[in-house]
C-alpha cells in the first residue's frame, strides 16, 4: 500500500481527491476489497479524516457514482448536434464506454449494491433525466407524449440491464450491445416521435 506524504488541502479539494482515488481504488478492485485505510493511506491522510468526509464506503462509493452520473449527464446534454439517431449513437457511446473503463464500479452499482436506496436513486435519477432529454430532443406530439415518456424509460432500463450483462458475461460483442439498443429504440420511436431529427 503507497503513502502519500499529507498535504493541506481546502475541503473542496480534498473531498474531490478522496473521490478520485476512491474511483481509480473501485474501478480495479471489487467493492468488497477497497478499504478506506487504503484511500486514506494514498491520499496521505488519516482513516479518520476519510470517515469524515464519507462516513462508510458505501457513502464514498455512492459520491464516486454521483459524479460520474452528472459527467455523463452533462456530456450527453451538451452533445446535443445533428439528428436525434446521431446523438443517441454519441450518447450511448458514451455510457458504454464508461461502462467498459468501469466495469467494477458499474457491476458493484447493479450488482453487490442493486438494493441500496441511494446507489438506486442516483440511477433512477440520471434515467429520468435522460428520458427527458430524448422526449425533448424527439418533439413527441403531445398525444403520444406520455406514452413515448414512459417507453423511453423502459428502455433506458433495458440499455443498463444490457450493459450489465454484456460486462459480466462477454458473451456478445460490443458492436452488438450497441446495434440492439439502437434498434430497440427505433421500435420506440416508430410512429410515436416524429422523424428523424
Amino acid at each position: 500500500m503507497v503513502t502519500t506524504p499529507r498535504r493541506r488541502l481546502h475541503p473542496d479539494e480534498r473531498r474531490n481527491q478522496l473521490i478520485d482515488i476512491g474511483a481509480r481504488l473501485f474501478a480495479t478492485h471489487p467493492y468488497e476489497e477497497v478499504l478506506m485505510e487504503q484511500v486514506g493511506a494514498e491520499a496521505g491522510v488519516s482513516r479518520a479524516l476519510v470517515y469524515r468526509y464519507f462516513p462508510t464506503k458505501r457513502d464514498l462509493f455512492a459520491a464516486i457514482y454521483q459524479r460520474a452520473a452528472d459527467r455523463l449527464l452533462a456530456a450527453t446534454e451538451t452533445g446535443r448536434h445533428g439528428s436525434l439517431t446521431d446523438w443517441v449513437r454519441a450518447g450511448l457511446d458514451a455510457h458504454i464506454d464508461f461502462f467498459a473503463d468501469n466495469a467494477r464500479t458499474t457491476l458493484a452499482a447493479n450488482r453487490e449494491l442493486a438494493g441500496d436506496p441511494v446507489i438506486q436513486g442516483i440511477i433512477s435519477a440520471e434515467l429520468g433525466a435522460l428520458r427527458g432529454l430524448m422526449v425533448e430532443a424527439a418533439a413527441v406530439p403531445g398525444d403520444r407524449r406520455e406514452l413515448v415518456s414512459a417507453a423511453l424509460l423502459a428502455w433506458l432500463s433495458f440499455v443498463r440491464v444490457l450493459c450489465v450483462e454484456w460486462l459480466q458475461h462477454r458473451a456478445f460483442s460490443r458492436d452488438e450491445l450497441r446495434e440492439t439498443c439502437l434498434r430497440a429504440l427505433s421500435g420506440i420511436l416508430h410512429g410515436g416521435a416524429g422523424e428523424d431529427g
